[in-house]
């Protein structure tokens, strides 16, 4: 039974700005796409702005410098983030080659120069950034020991989490104190201004 794409939601003008046309872009491929490349499920195209390019884009002004996205798959949030802030460097890391294809397509089609894809997993990368990302990847009690090594000292955790991030939280204490992580805490993003708020868990890296 075909499902009908979610209309663009009036929260987008405000997010994207002038590059809400290259937002357009991505969402319009993803809904052309997603589904038949393994990508996104056919009961996202109704919530496709929603659920997946706002809440990936309200986080945003949150990054500065250079960025890694782990386990970047569809470019969420990576993609977006390269799109509403060509002001930072992001690094896309996809183990899985047709969504590394997939990410190098979108990544020339938009003509983002901010951007670089690499095929690997977190922790065979062997970088160091200002801060890395990820969301809907795994738990944070296997996630954090994937991503903190990938932090450069001083540098953040900006993880995109669900409703259950606290629970995710106190399973992941031993974690947090094998990986110096510091300042941990949760912020919701959106509220007033997505019909779904983004939870998303920061911490320092030391």
């Amino acid at each position: 039974m075909p499902t009908t794409p979610e209309i663009e939601p009036a929260a987008a003008v405000d997010l994207f700005g002038p590059r809400l046309d290259l937002a357009r872009r991505y969402t319009d491929a993803l809904v052309a796409e997603g589904e038949t490349r393994g990508l996104i499920g056919p009961l996202e195209l109704p919530r496709i702005w929603t659920r997946h390019i706002l809440n990936s884009a309200i986080a945003a002004p949150l990054f500065d410098g250079s960025v890694a996205d782990v386990g970047s798959g569809a470019g969420l949030p990576g993609l977006v983030l390269a799109i509403a802030r060509p002001d930072v460097q992001l690094t896309l890391i996809e183990p899985m080659e047709r969504r590394v294809t997939w990410l190098n397509e979108q990544v020339e089609s938009l003509g983002l120069d901010n951007v670089r894809v690499m095929r690997a997993r977190g922790e065979d990368v062997g970088l160091e950034f200002d801060a890395v990302t990820a969301r809907a990847v795994s738990a944070l009690r296997t996630l954090v020991p994937i991503t903190a090594p990938l932090v450069k000292d001083g540098g953040e955790l900006i993880l995109l989490k669900g409703h259950n991030v606290p629970a995710e939280i106190d399973a992941a204490q031993k974690m947090f104190k094998k990986h110096k992580l510091s300042d941990v805490r949760v912020e919701v993003l959106g509220e007033g201004v997505l019909d779904e708020p983004t939870r998303v868990f920061r911490a320092r890296v030391r």
